[in-house]
């Protein structure tokens, strides 16, 4: 079975990601074959990356801290994810880049999608996550759900957001379908390559 991932990616009181990351991890459980998940960074709260050695680092120790521990398991689990961010400052949330930054061998050769809210719909955000995919040696796909200012602030307003992302139904669709696509020839490739 194939194991995608949602990642809340904004752990901040009050926050929006919530409700599109379930939004979008409903759309992925009406599918066959696939075991979707929630990984909430609230439930991972790792310290900022302060590490001698990089992930990258061939041969360097494991790492002692728990919390990190789990959150590299669950990389390693999964087979495929799907970000949820906001832009912050024309960037991801940091907690988000910093979760990014502890793993690097359970990321490599995994497809990776985007949802995203904010200024400019949080089109930025998604192409400073798309660069840091590439060197993580993931798999970003090109269709990506950007979500309209107007439900964002319709969150906080205590409005009508359901209506909001009902409307990015096609758009999340043509996104999952190519995330699927490229997860199973990841998943296939990994296979044979081992």
């Amino acid at each position: 079975m194939t194991v995608l991932s949602v990642i809340v990616g904004s752990t901040r009181q009050g926050r929006f990601s919530e409700r599109p990351a379930r939004w979008i991890l409903q759309h992925l459980k009406q599918r066959t074959s696939i075991d979707a998940r929630l990984l909430d960074l609230r439930d991972f709260p790792m310290p900022f990356f302060d590490q001698p050695m990089p992930p990258a680092m061939p041969g360097r120790p494991p790492y002692e801290n728990e919390v990190v521990k789990a959150w590299t398991a669950e990389i390693a689990r999964s087979d495929g994810f799907i970000f949820v961010t906001a832009e912050y400052n024309y960037g991801p949330p940091a907690v988000l880049k910093n979760a990014l930054d502890w793993v690097y061998p359970e990321w490599n050769r995994k497809a990776a999608a985007f949802v995203s809210y904010g200024s400019v719909s949080g089109a930025r955000s998604v192409q400073q996550l798309r660069e840091t995919a590439i060197e993580l040696q993931m798999a970003p796909v090109r269709s990506s759900v950007h979500i309209p200012v107007a439900t964002l602030w319709a969150h906080f307003q205590g409005g009508d957001v359901e209506t909001g992302l009902g409307e990015l139904e096609a758009s999340a669709k043509t996104m999952i379908d190519d995330l699927l696509w490229w997860t199973a020839a990841l998943k296939t490739a990994r296979a044979g390559a081992s």
